[in-house]
């Protein structure tokens, strides 16, 4: 047996080498960098192969076919899956009590051998796969942002990179837990998903649910672009206080939304069915007498016209229905879950004069990707306080709280998981 060592810009490359040098037979002992990359020139990665004796004298010479690009060598890993999936039913055909048949001693220890034999081919392929797997992560890695990060962190980095999380966010976030991480976690994949989920709950600001206090009154409203569904998250939020909570509120409805017919006459309809009170409003001064008229209510739903961000005369004729009222009132901000972080990011920036309260976001069944929602929580530190996740009124509507807004990042929305935050 000989060790031959092959050197290369990358580890695949090297790896090339070897394979063309040596055949498939070789085996890979190790791999490593032994210089890094500089601004004047190339990293340098080491691979050692150890192969016998009788096959080092006659290198193979490849086809064409046969020069593997490193997508190419990355589908191996694939092939390797399949054989390990073969051999482990052979395995268990071979096992002794599956089979039925009268077994000699000798067979049964020749058997036994190859199972042996089986398992170990097993093992091989299971650390070569997960050897090709980290070469590749290591060759990638100067591409992020030159944070370090190490392969048995693929895994969480790769499902928040895909949930679509601001790629700042996300360096900053790896940062953090590489460095507060206990070593003895860091052995187990299913641990490190773990600890990077709580880390991800702590930096979810939520707004909970408050009792009104006897006496008092609260004044919500909703602004937003226009198609983010206010209109049904505030009837679905009525009925909620009116009906489902446990300590019922007395609600009532103001629409400023008189530009379509169609919403006006959908949340009308909506109070109707609930037998709640609601009051339309076209200008600002006739705003407090729609107030009087709900005295009685103790929650007060607004619903307000769709704005674009962009729409400054809209947006302006909301400020003075907020100034003009004698009552303080919270604005919450509807947005989609499905909007470019980009959007979500312009479209609060230009309701931000409002003095946004909470957040509320819609659309959850629309969407595969809610690392948006997240990096906008994160950066402009707004707590959130509902989410929409489909169209049935009252039923599609979810208190805010950080486990069920990681979860959906970092596994994807599913309706199990609204009906189980809806128990807590």
């Amino acid at each position: 047996m000989k060790f031959l060592t092959f050197s290369a810009e990358t580890p695949a490359a090297a790896l090339k080498q070897a394979q063309i040098e040596c055949g498939e037979d070789a085996l890979v002992v190790s791999t490593k960098q032994v210089k890094k990359k500089t601004v004047n020139a190339p990293a340098l990665y080491e691979v050692v192969v150890a192969v016998e004796d009788a096959k080092v004298a006659a290198p193979q010479v490849p086809k064409k076919e046969n020069l593997k690009s490193s997508e190419d060598v990355l589908l191996n890993i694939s092939e390797a899956a399949k054989q390990i999936s073969q051999i482990a039913r052979v395995t268990d055909e071979s096992m002794p009590g599956k089979r039925k048949t009268n077994i000699s001693i000798e067979e049964k220890s020749r058997k036994d051998e190859d199972v042996s034999d089986i398992k170990v081919e097993i093992t091989k392929l299971a650390d070569k796969i997960k050897l090709i797997q980290e070469m590749f992560w290591e060759e990638k890695a100067p591409q992020r942002n030159n944070l370090a990060i190490p392969p048995e962190f693929s895994e969480i980095y790769k499902l928040a990179k895909t949930s679509g999380m601001g790629p700042d966010h996300l360096d900053n976030i790896m940062k953090l837990t590489l460095e507060h991480m206990p070593q003895k976690m860091r052995q187990s994949s299913e641990s490190i998903k773990r600890y990077f989920q709580v880390l991800l709950r702590k930096m979810v600001p939520v707004r909970h649910e408050r009792e009104v206090p006897k006496g008092s009154k609260k004044l919500i409203m909703f602004v937003g672009p226009t198609g983010v569904g206010k209109t049904t998250t505030i009837a679905k939020l009525a009925a909620r206080f009116s009906y489902i909570k446990e300590k019922r509120d007395k609600v009532g409805i103001i629409t400023l939304d008189t530009y379509r017919i169609g919403a006006v006459e959908q949340l009308f309809q909506y109070a109707k069915m609930m037998r709640l009170p609601i009051e339309d409003v076209v200008d600002p001064s006739d705003f407090n007498n729609a107030l009087r008229s709900l005295s009685h209510c103790n929650v007060i739903l607004i619903d307000t016209v769709g704005s674009s961000q962009y729409d400054k005369d809209k947006l302006s004729k909301l400020s003075k229905f907020i100034q003009n009222s004698d009552y303080e009132i919270d604005v919450n901000l509807v947005l989609s879950a499905g909007s470019k972080l980009e959007d979500l990011k312009e479209i609060y920036k230009n309701f931000s004069f409002l003095d946004i309260d909470t957040l509320v976001f819609t659309k959850f069944d629309e969407t595969k990707v809610f690392g948006t929602v997240f990096s906008l929580i994160y950066d402009i530190d707004r707590p959130v306080s509902y989410f929409s996740v489909g169209q049935e009124v009252p039923d599609d509507i979810v208190v805010a709280n950080s486990d069920f807004l990681v979860e959906c990042m970092l596994n994807g929305f599913e309706r199990k998981q609204k009906d189980a935050n809806s128990s807590k």
